[in-house]
C-alpha cells in the first residue's frame, strides 16, 4: 500500500482546511505528528503533494488530481461504516426465508410487515416452499431459516415452537351453520366440505378429528392451499375446515369463521442450521415473528 488511510486522512483534511494547524485541530493530534504523517505520504506517493510559499502550503498539481478521488474513497468507506453499524444493529442487509404456503399467507405477511417498520432499509426474499424444500435451503445455507408448519426432525436442524393455533372452521356468511358457535365433524354431514390434502400436516388432524367422532370424513374438494381453500369457500362452494393460521386469514378477508371440536391444534415452528449462527437481521426478524404470533394468539378464538 502506497497511500495509508491515515496519511489520505491528513492529506484530505490540509486540503480542506488549508493548513497543518486546521487539520491537527480536527484530529486532535500536534502539528508535528500531521508534518510528519503527511512527510511519509509524500515518501510513499513519490511525489509532493505541497509546497510553501510565505508559509502557506500550497497543493501540487498531482494534489490536485488526488484530491477528488480522496474524497470519493473517504465516501465510499463512510456507506461502508454505515453498512456496518446497520448490520451490526439488524437494521440493513438481505434476509432469506423459506415459509410453506400457510403461513405464507397467514403469520409470515403480518411478521413481515412489522419488521420492515422497524427496519425499513432491510431487504427480504421470502421463498414460499413446501416442508421438504423449507428443510433443504436451511440446510444448504440458501436461506437464514424456515418458517413451517408441521414436525420436523433433523440432526442439523434446530427447531423451535412460534406458536400453536387450532383447527377451525370457514363458512360462506349465509350458511346456516353460522348460527352454531363450535362446529363438530357430525355437523358437517351433508355439506360439501372443503379442505388441505390430507398428507399435509393439517390434512392428518383433520381425518384424526373426524375419526375421534366415527363420523366419515368426505371431501368434496381436496387443494393443496388453504387460500385455495378459503377462495372456494367464499364462491359459495363449501364449508372448510382448516388450520388456524388459515382461520384467521379467512376471518380478515371478512368471511365467516368458528372454533372446531374435538380440539386440534397445529404448530408453526422455526428451522434454523445448527452449521450456522444466526444473523442480527434474522434475529430482528424473530422478534416481529413473535409478536405476530401474539396478536395472532389473541384472535384466534375465531368467533
Amino acid at each position: 500500500m502506497i497511500f495509508t488511510l491515515r496519511e489520505m486522512e491528513v492529506f484530505r483534511l490540509i486540503m480542506e482546511r488549508g493548513s497543518i494547524t486546521g487539520a491537527a485541530a480536527v484530529l486532535g493530534v500536534s502539528q508535528p505528528a500531521v508534518s510528519k504523517t503527511l512527510q511519509q505520504a509524500e515518501e510513499r506517493l513519490g511525489f509532493k503533494l505541497f509546497t510553501r510559499q510565505r508559509k502557506k502550503l500550497i497543493p501540487t498539481t498531482e494534489a490536485d488530481t488526488l484530491f477528488p478521488e480522496a474524497l470519493g474513497a473517504f465516501a465510499a468507506i463512510e456507506v461502508v461504516q454505515r453498512l456496518a453499524g446497520d448490520l451490526r444493529m439488524g437494521r440493513s442487509g438481505l434476509l432469506r426465508i423459506a415459509v410453506t404456503p400457510t403461513l405464507a399467507h397467514g403469520l409470515a405477511p403480518r411478521a413481515v410487515a412489522l419488521f420492515c417498520i422497524e427496519r425499513p432499509g432491510a431487504k427480504v426474499d421470502l421463498q414460499v416452499a413446501g416442508i421438504r424444500e423449507a428443510i433443504r435451503l436451511v440446510l444448504d445455507h440458501r436461506v437464514d431459516f424456515g418458517l413451517i408448519l408441521g414436525t420436523v426432525v433433523h440432526p442439523r436442524l434446530l427447531v423451535r415452537d412460534v406458536i400453536a393455533l387450532p383447527l377451525g372452521c370457514v363458512l360462506p356468511n349465509d350458511h346456516p351453520l353460522c348460527r352454531k358457535r363450535v362446529i363438530r365433524p357430525l355437523d358437517l354431514a351433508g355439506n360439501a366440505i372443503i379442505s388441505v390434502s390430507r398428507d399435509s400436516p393439517a390434512g392428518e388432524s383433520i381425518v384424526r378429528a373426524f375419526e375421534a367422532e366415527n363420523v366419515p370424513l368426505s371431501l368434496a374438494v381436496e387443494t393443496n392451499q388453504s387460500s385455495v381453500a378459503t377462495a372456494l369457500v367464499a364462491a359459495g362452494v363449501g364449508v372448510a375446515v382448516l388450520e388456524g393460521f388459515s382461520v384467521l386469514a379467512a376471518a380478515a378477508q371478512g368471511l365467516q369463521t368458528r372454533p372446531f371440536a374435538p380440539r386440534a391444534m397445529l404448530n408453526a415452528r422455526i428451522l434454523v442450521s445448527r452449521q450456522k449462527a444466526i444473523s442480527n437481521l434474522a434475529n430482528g426478524f424473530l422478534e416481529a415473528l413473535g409478536q405476530a404470533a401474539r396478536v395472532a394468539g389473541a384472535g384466534a378464538r375465531f368467533e
